[in-house]
């Protein structure tokens, strides 16, 4: 419990730390930048291992913290609408391995967890780092990715509550052009 107050009360305060931006996002309609990194199940997972599908590929601050364990579980509970707009749900944060096994056992959470703790994924997609020193932090954004590999749509400021939804109103859109 301690733990969770402290690490919470260290995201409040870093994310008024100035954010580093690492590089511009990737712009609409461009191809998405290729990556590969490690799950939680300790196996690599590539972009191309989607090819064919809409990915969602969503940056968040930390395991475990409230507003990242609301979108992951909002993510897992719309797993079957994903789905079925063949679709598949992939979060990077800059845990470690070890961190996103803890937490996807502990949340119940059957996608995947890529760990980018060196933020080579994070800067490839110019997700803005924030915090100081060891304790640095990606911001909360997401791509989504067309089945040909481009990028459709980017949040630059996700507000947890109802982002499952927009996203899967959005996979609906670009579907149907």
């Amino acid at each position: 419990m301690r733990n969770s107050l402290l690490t919470a009360a260290l995201l409040g305060v870093v994310s008024l730390a100035p954010a580093a931006f690492a590089a511009d996002a990737p712009a609409i309609g461009s191809a998405a930048p290729g990556f590969t990194l490690p799950s939680q199940l300790d196996k690599p997972v590539s972009l191309s291992d989607f090819k064919g599908k809409f990915v969602v590929l969503y940056f968040y601050p930390k395991d475990q913290t409230q507003g990242c364990t609301v979108e992951a579980h909002n993510f897992q509970r719309d797993e079957a609408k994903y789905t079925a707009l063949n679709a598949a749900v992939v979060g990077v944060s800059l845990d470690t391995v070890d961190s996103h096994k803890k937490f996807c056992t502990k949340e119940t959470l059957t996608f995947k967890l890529l760990a980018d703790p060196d933020h080579k994924v994070v800067d490839e997609y110019g997700v803005p780092v924030r915090g100081m020193g060891p304790l640095k932090f990606a911001s909360r954004q997401t791509f989504l990715i067309s089945p040909d590999g481009k990028i459709v749509k980017f949040w630059p400021d996700v507000k947890v509550a109802d982002h499952s939804e927009e996203v899967l109103a959005a996979i609906k859109e670009a579907s149907s052009k």
